[in-house]
């Protein structure tokens, strides 16, 4: 997921001293100096967001979990984004050529592939969680452990440093040349195919897989339980409708709860009114609420998962689209383009820390919580 290329200025062009459009003048600092604040902006939400995530975690027994342990893995990936790949990769975008020496580029480089390629993995680690405490859910139980969860971590991690190294055999190659740009070297075709491979394409597939049957296994199971449920307890609400004088406003409800058969109830179908017109009763079953409830939660986790499986690809799939077309076509390359794809990538970090944990009732809780707590203390 690190720039995999990012071309010198071209030669000729109009000659040393023109320098037209946005590369002379007020305008040019304007915009930069835009630029810079915008980028700055995001590298610091990024961080701040993600830093909370681990701080609410940390400060709640309540979410100390197997599943929440990965969360907090994912955030102190996307903080180690924030932190070690974004400032350096702002100032480059910003002045377009790279100052900083030999040694901190390939640092730089090694971290942004490992960082990257280690939050998109941790997507693919937390949706396999997911999908084995939904479709073996007593047996998971069982294995469902912080172990577990650090082998799984681990894991990740082992296969992003795996993606990350290879191009430090190449890149000393050119280590005694003066460095003015900070690229992997893109002529190696074999390398490029096998990061985008490892670090997106095998791992959306097995996410839209994973989702997929956790989605379809949710559904099931739910419909399972309304076929072998027996009906509930009857539900009967009478609403006062009058406008009279003594009622102090022109409707008001009620709710009572009666026998299991209904008894109590002199109708037997789901509404009658009072020949006066003035009180409406409306009987009906319990479980057509639990059915109401489930079709909410049922929207809810199918929207949640969309969100999920949309940002990630929203935000990876232009850059590694762009990746696997540049080494076959060098004129479609250009950098402004690039930097867009680059930083949206880079988004990502920003928004899964929002995303993993504003769906989680409990996790919204602890988050306020500690908000307030930080808020009092000040």
């Amino acid at each position: 997921c690190s720039p995999l290329e990012r071309e010198e200025e071209k030669e000729g062009g109009g000659g040393g001293g023109g320098g037209g459009g946005r590369t002379g003048g007020g305008g040019a600092w304007a915009f930069r100096a835009g630029l810079a604040v915008t980028l700055s902006l995001i590298t610091f939400a990024t961080a701040l967001s993600n830093a909370f995530v681990i701080a609410t975690i940390y400060r709640s027994r309540k979410l100390h979990t197997p599943a929440n342990f990965l969360i907090a893995s994912l955030a102190v990936t996307d903080l180690l984004v924030s932190v070690l790949v974004m400032p350096v990769s702002a100032l480059y975008t910003v002045s377009q050529t790279w100052t900083l020496g030999q040694v901190v580029c390939d640092v730089w480089l090694s971290s942004d592939i490992t960082c990257c390629t280690a939050s998109i993995l941790h997507l693919c680690v937390i949706a396999l969680d997911r999908y084995w405490a939904i479709t073996d859910a007593v047996e998971y139980s069982k294995k469902r452990t912080p172990g577990r969860a650090a082998g799984m971590v681990a894991t990740a991690w082992v296969i992003a440093v795996s993606i990350s190294l290879p191009p430090f055999f190449w890149r000393q190659v050119k280590a005694e040349e003066e460095v003015t740009s900070c690229t992997v070297n893109t002529e190696h075709i074999f390398y490029t195919v096998y990061s985008t491979f490892g670090a997106f394409y095998i791992p959306t597939l097995l996410l839209l897989a994973l989702y997929g049957r956790i989605y379809a296994e949710a559904r099931k199971r739910i419909l399972k339980q309304h076929a072998h449920k027996k009906p509930g307890k009857r539900l009967t609400s009478a609403r006062l409708i009058t406008d009279s004088p003594g009622s102090g406003s022109a409707a008001s409800n009620a709710s009572l709860n009666y026998g299991t058969d209904g008894a109590s109830s002199s109708c037997d179908t789901t509404s009658c009114s009072v020949p006066a017109g003035a009180v409406k009763v409306t009987v009906s079953d319990a479980l057509l609420e639990k059915k109401r409830i489930s079709a909410a939660r049922e929207r809810k986790a199918t929207k949640t998962l969309g969100i999920i499986l949309g940002a990630y690809i929203i935000c990876w799939l232009p850059f590694f689209i762009y990746t696997l077309l540049v080494p076959v076509c060098a004129s479609c390359f250009h950098a402004e383009l690039f930097d867009i794809f680059t930083w949206l990538g880079y988004l990502n970090s920003l928004i899964n820390p929002i995303i993993y944990t504003m769906s989680n009732e409990d996790f919204k809780q602890a988050f306020h919580k500690l908000v307030r707590f930080r808020c009092c203390r000040a």
